[in-house]
């Protein structure tokens, strides 16, 4: 009797690897790098290798305003008729959503009737997610406060009417 042996198939391969470049392995550590300690920006330069990894940000997408409910709370859709109403007005030097205070159950910086020195912090002004603080130019007492909290604005929009002292 004749014993024949067959031969096992080979094993398949998942799928064939290719070797990684120590380049790419590289990249690879410190895009993990970036992604492990929350960095946006990373710059890279050793042995003639320049990199610049940059985290993507999200495309911005312009939201619209109802500039007629604005009308309708008793604010002043026109920046001008409140500026000519009053003798003197500190403006928005920025478009945003006003705040009176740092937080909304925080009260809120001056209010009508009070004494403001220069440089003192009147208000706040969101823009992109990031509060602006609005400061006083010079001093004054505050008279009116011409916009309700929470509301957006324009810049140039006629926050407060003043009176200098």
């Amino acid at each position: 009797m004749k014993k024949t042996l067959k031969k096992a198939a080979p094993k398949k391969a998942a799928k064939p690897t290719a070797k990684e470049s120590p380049i790419l392995k590289e990249v690879k550590q410190l895009y993990s790098f970036m992604q492990d300690n929350s960095i946006d920006t990373l710059e890279y330069d050793q042995n003639g290798l320049y990199l610049r990894l940059v985290k993507a940000k999200p495309a911005l997408v312009p939201v619209p305003v109802n500039m007629g409910a604005a009308a309708a709370t008793g604010t002043s859709a026109h920046p001008a008729a409140a500026q000519e109403q009053y003798k003197e007005v500190i403006k928005s030097p920025l478009m945003g959503i006003f705040f009176r205070g740092s937080t909304p159950s925080a009260p809120p910086f001056v209010k009508e009737g009070a004494e403001v020195k220069k440089g003192e912090v009147i208000c706040l002004i969101e823009a992109m997610k990031v509060f602006n603080e609005v400061r006083a130019d010079f001093n004054c007492i505050v008279q009116k406060v011409l916009v309700d909290n929470g509301k957006p604005i324009k810049q140039g929009e006629a926050l407060f009417a003043i009176e200098r002292i």
